[in-house]
């Protein structure tokens, strides 16, 4: 029997611009949303046609909605939330930025924020209460499972930042008594498991952890095994008040994908897993990175209050280390009125200076962080960073001295700024070492208060140095 003939035209591949996919018309080629989709957005919110606004919205990944969340202004996000609420799931809410999350989250009634919390993991769960108002906390408890509710309490309960309150309590333990084949068995008869987790935990009678056992091994091992047999008993234990930036060393030292969370008593209370490091590995570098400049948090969703007040601050201890700096040059005013030279040339020396202590300052910061430098070799460090700072000041002095030499033809005066710059690139790269070393030794975060001292070293020294040989030699 033969088929009957089709129409041609159907089997030709159609252009380009027809097969679109919806990703293309809202994504650009690196993955991120295009200016005029968010435009079509914002206009569709402005004019209140909510129907449009879920139309465009709908076929957009949970990661993607909650970026278009932080695109739009702070008046335009809570329409956009009522607008696509059958869309604000769980997967919505966890992507969200922490402050945007929070603004939302404090706009929704008790019982929509507990229907979301009871959906996700703890960790997520928790992440999105812990912000809230002690009221706002309560009245969201109040309307949880109670199982849900102490398991969130008990989060709480824990130092912000620590293992207790990232750890998700969703995981697998068994005792060491089972075989492979009991394993199995379990995992397919329980529905109640975690959905997803890739190892399994052994523990004792006391709940305490003595192993894992990896699924790849499992799915591999005979089923008259015995656990005990198999399981992999060395593991990385981590403390439920540990910090979180040394619990991600952890995992990046041993190459964790996931490790179980221990209370004092060292029994299995919950879990980390690979995902959540990788959000605590950004997060911290850039916590470092904005302090050493004392930017804040540097969130561009944060408060302008918030942020006016956290870098006013440091702009203000800025203010006072720089009128100290420049007593130093008060002192010199009388040689400086004579060769009024001095003072264009002395910015130079307290610049370059405090360049260079920059450098070393976040190198050092950077291995204190990663625990590259320990009290083993802090004396190492400073005799290498001594010795950069010398090769340094002696390359930029020549550099420096021979210029000035030539381009106003006082050998003396370029010999003078030659040195200055000698002696205050030592004085950048031993400051820059031994300030964040010294705070984190008094348990202050290197990365908070370094920049302010160091800078101060060296745009004293720089001046004091440079002005003081001027006077010395008889320049001025």
């Amino acid at each position: 029997m033969s088929e009957p003939d089709l129409d041609p035209g159907l089997h030709e591949p159609m252009p380009d611009a027809a097969v679109e996919s919806p990703e293309s018309e809202s994504l650009d080629q690196d993955n991120r949303l295009k200016p005029e989709f968010v435009r079509a957005v914002k206009d569709a919110i402005d004019e209140d046609d909510g129907a449009r606004v879920y139309a465009l919205c709908e076929k957009l990944h949970p990661a993607d909605i909650a970026d278009l969340f932080e695109l739009l202004d702070e008046d335009e996000r809570p329409r956009m939330a009522r607008a696509i609420s059958d869309l604000m799931g769980v997967e919505v809410i966890a992507e969200l930025n922490d402050w945007v999350r929070e603004a939302l989250v404090e706009a929704l009634p008790a019982d929509v924020v507990a229907d979301i919390a009871e959906q996700l993991d703890t960790d997520d769960a928790v992440a999105m209460i812990e912000d809230l108002d002690h009221d706002e906390q309560q009245a969201v408890l109040a309307e949880l499972d109670p199982e849900d509710r102490a398991a969130i309490e008990a989060a709480l309960s824990y130092p912000e930042e620590t293992a207790g309150r990232l750890m998700s309590r969703e995981f697998v333990a068994v005792h060491e008594t089972m075989t492979v084949g009991d394993l199995i068995d379990f995992l397919r008869e329980h529905r109640e498991l975690p959905t997803e987790f890739w190892e399994v935990f052994i523990v004792d009678p006391m709940h305490r952890p003595i192993g894992t056992c990896a699924l790849s091994w499992i799915l591999r091992t005979p089923r008259n095994i015995p656990l005990h047999d198999v399981m992999v008993r060395d593991q990385t234990l981590i403390p439920a008040t540990m910090d979180q930036e040394e619990i991600a060393l952890r995992f990046q030292k041993y190459a964790l994908i996931s490790a179980a969370v221990v209370d004092e008593a060292g029994r299995l209370i919950g879990q980390i897993t690979v995902d959540d490091i990788v959000h605590i590995i950004q997060e911290e570098a850039s916590e470092d990175i904005l302090r050493l400049s004392g930017a804040g948090d540097g969130d561009i969703n944060e408060p302008i209050l918030m942020t006016v007040r956290t870098r006013l601050s440091w702009l203000v201890v800025n203010l006072g280390t720089a009128i100290l700096a420049s007593s130093v040059v008060g002192l010199f005013q009388g040689a400086i009125a004579k060769f009024a030279l001095l003072a264009v040339l002395m910015p130079i020396v307290s610049g370059m200076g405090g360049n260079a202590g920059t450098q070393t300052l976040a190198v050092v910061v950077r291995a204190l962080a990663t625990n590259q430098l320990t009290d083993s070799n802090t004396w190492r460090m400073i005799f290498r960073e001594l010795r950069i700072a010398m090769a340094n000041g002696f390359a930029l002095g020549a550099l420096i001295g021979g210029g000035t030499w030539l381009l106003f033809s006082n050998p003396l005066l370029g010999a003078v700024i030659g040195t200055a710059m000698v002696v205050n690139n030592l004085t950048a790269g031993l400051a820059g070492i031994l300030v964040p070393v010294t705070l984190d030794r008094f348990r202050v975060d290197p990365a908070v208060s370094s920049a302010v001292f160091v800078t101060t070293a060296t745009d004293t020294m720089g001046f004091f140095s440079f002005l003081g040989l001027a006077v010395l030699t008889g320049l001025a």
